[in-house]
């Protein structure tokens, strides 16, 4: 994998093998905010007293640990469960060779392929490694209140934005989780909304076109 610096001057990785960055070359940081913790109201949720956090195609983490940060930020007594679901052990690996400007992701080079959790006070993080259509099935229903969808595009990687996947996102999902993702491509929302998920757009952040949120509600 190739190091790239993002405009935020924060580092991800080309997958050469897809031919895509783990994140926008507008910022990596940058982008967990506006298209994943601020949409999924991460704040907001964290007044209540406890977070729970499905980070999906999980990379290097940056998504969740953000939101770990804005969470501990509102209430430090706030409670964090993270669950990442994450296919390739050498991005995993790559965790060690960055230090975006994110409080906690300190914690996160406690994760390696052999050693996917970790407790750090209020804050419990797990990596289910394997091919996210299997792992997702081992998630407990009616449970997350937030959904971090990132994998890699639509047309890179179909396979990842099936009806059937999103069906179990739904199934995972409580009844007030927002699901967010950085995509507008018409195949996946169509596939959002026969989940029986209800999808609006997201933010606009270093894109032409918006990104996408979802919930089992109207809004």
């Amino acid at each position: 994998m190739k190091k790239i610096i993002t405009a935020d001057n924060t580092e991800t990785f080309l997958n050469e093998e897809v031919g895509e960055t783990y994140h926008s070359h507008t910022g990596a940081v940058d982008e967990a905010l506006k298209k994943y913790v601020i949409p999924c109201k991460i704040a907001e949720k964290a007044k209540l007293g406890k977070v729970r956090i499905l980070d999906a195609f999980f990379g290097m983490g940056y998504n969740s640990a953000m939101a770990i940060d804005i969470a501990l930020k509102e209430n430090p007594n706030c409670i964090i469960e993270v669950f990442g679901l994450e296919f390739d052990p050498e991005i995993i690996n790559k965790i060690q060779e960055v230090n975006p400007p994110i409080e906690f992701f300190n914690h996160y080079k406690k994760l390696t392929p052999v050693s996917l959790e970790f407790k750090q006070g209020n804050v419990q993080v797990k990596v289910l490694l394997g091919d996210a259509r299997e792992t997702v099935k081992l998630l407990k229903d009616d449970f997350f209140d937030a959904v971090f969808f990132d994998p890699f595009s639509p047309k890179t990687a179909p396979e990842m934005w099936t009806k059937e996947l999103f069906e179990e996102i739904y199934r995972v999902m409580n009844t007030s989780a927002i699901f967010a993702t950085y995509s507008c491509a018409r195949m996946a929302r169509e596939n959002i909304s026969a989940a029986g998920l209800l999808y609006d757009d997201g933010p606009i952040v270093g894109r032409r076109g918006p990104g996408t949120i979802a919930t089992k509600w109207i809004y």
